[in-house]
């Protein structure tokens, strides 16, 4: 796993057409912008976690 510190504003560069920017810190609550090409799926892990749930036939509902 890699470990970075960013302030607001700064950027993560992942590949060549994924951003990620921190957009503002709240406590423990970090709240960041994701830019990606429309093909790219972008969830948040519960989310993408229930879709997998679902498309493996309902499983864990």
């Amino acid at each position: 796993m890699l470990v970075l510190s960013r302030v607001v504003g700064e950027l993560i560069s992942i590949g060549d057409n994924i951003t990620l920017r921190v957009l503002a810190v709240n406590g423990s609550s970090v709240r960041f912008g994701v830019e990606a090409p429309e093909q790219v799926e972008v969830h948040r892990a519960e989310v993408y976690e229930r879709i997998q749930r679902k498309q493996a036939g309902g499983k864990g509902r």
